[in-house]
């Protein structure tokens, strides 16, 4: 292909220029191709002014670390590295039911009291209207048993005062025997039925009082089918959605929350030894490494991890890992509530020594 080529050039240049122009027209020489061994010759040229421009590169790259490094922590100072969470709470169900309504999402914030979620309590509705003119009813036996006991109470007196009567009148002759045993069974009869109608007085209050109960526990359960925030938080997970049925404890969401935040670190024996429940502490997260956010020990490890039960050789207990809680303060928490994201990395900062100084790049800042 290449001579053909070559020709058509040549065929093209003679039509566009005559036979005694042709020796005015300057041919255009191509350059020598570059061999291998040429190429390697002017790397090798140029070879040592690279390796001075890295060098250089890399001098400046130490320097400028070296200017800019933090200073070095006081001893008092132990680290760790974690990731902050929030305590997750589940809101479920305390009874089998429907879920009627969903009134938040996934990343919605709450706050405590706010209604979540509704559950179809229709079935417990009416059993509380069934409670109720049980309560109603239950009333209606107590006016009737006090009327009863009332009219007891009446022949009582009745009763008493004939008792009274044939008491003077036996005494004197008028009356005989017969006639005041009559009138004495009358007055213990009057008595039994006063004390009958008394008990179902009481019988009818304690009715009243059952029905009552039974209609505020039905209230409670209706209430408690309304799922509300126990917390402020935020939602992390919705688990369930409208119209399913859930069983007793189905979970609907998971919240997490804004008045537990907390980073778990892990610390070699030396170090976890000087740390104290209550030290305080600093958390620097990655995503706002110039906020230092003050915190507290609220949690050490009893038992260590990442390594066997037995230990023998100072080499092995240097591989005991304790977990150590810091525990942000809760209205500091809950009052940056927006910025808080579980999951996020970062250090963890703690005082062993309370003589010493925070250094300037962890002091708290509001």
């Amino acid at each position: 292909m290449q001579p053909e080529q070559n020709a058509e050039k040549e065929t093209v240049a003679a039509e566009r220029f005559p036979p005694q122009q042709q020796q005015l027209v300057p041919r255009i020489e191509k350059p020598p191709a570059l061999t291998r061994s040429t190429s390697v010759r002017r790397f090798l040229r140029w070879r040592p002014i690279l390796v001075v421009l890295i060098g250089i590169s890399a001098s400046a790259g130490a320097a400028y670390w070296w200017m800019h490094r933090p200073p070095p922590l006081p001893a008092a100072i132990v680290v760790g590295n974690g990731r902050i969470e929030a305590d997750p709470i589940d809101i479920a169900t305390k009874f089998p039911g429907r879920v009627l309504e969903l009134r938040v999402d996934e990343g919605a914030k709450v706050t405590a009291g706010q209604i979540l979620a509704v559950m179809d309590t229709r079935d417990l509705e009416a059993s509380l209207k069934k409670a109720e003119a049980q309560v109603e009813q239950a009333k209606k036996v107590i006016n009737e048993t006090n009327a009863l006991l009332n009219q007891q109470h009446s022949q009582l007196v009745l009763a008493q005062q004939q008792m009274d009567r044939a008491s003077s009148l036996f005494k004197s002759g008028w009356i005989t025997k017969e006639v005041f045993d009559q009138r004495q069974q009358a007055l213990n009869a009057a008595q039994a039925g006063e004390i009958a109608a008394q008990a179902r007085v009481t019988e009818a209050v304690h009715a009243l009082e059952a029905a009552n109960h039974d209609a505020e526990l039905l209230r409670v359960n209706i209430s408690d089918n309304t799922l509300v925030a126990p917390r402020a938080g935020r939602i992390a997970y919705r688990i369930a959605n409208t119209g399913e049925v859930l069983a007793a404890g189905g979970k609907v969401f998971t919240m997490l929350d804004f008045g537990y935040v907390y980073m778990d670190i892990y610390l070699p024996t030396l170090e976890a030894g000087r740390v104290r429940i209550g030290d305080d502490a600093r958390i620097v997260l990655d995503a706002y490494p110039d906020h230092p956010i003050p915190a507290n020990v609220t949690f050490i490890a009893d038992q260590a991890q990442f390594t066997p039960k037995m230990v023998e050789t100072q080499t092995e207990r240097d591989k005991l890992m304790f977990r150590v809680r810091v525990r942000i303060d809760p209205a500091r928490s809950i009052s940056h509530a927006d910025y808080v994201r579980s999951g996020l990395p970062g250090m963890a900062y703690v005082l062993t020594d309370a003589k010493t100084k925070w250094p300037e790049r962890l002091q708290a800042k509001s």
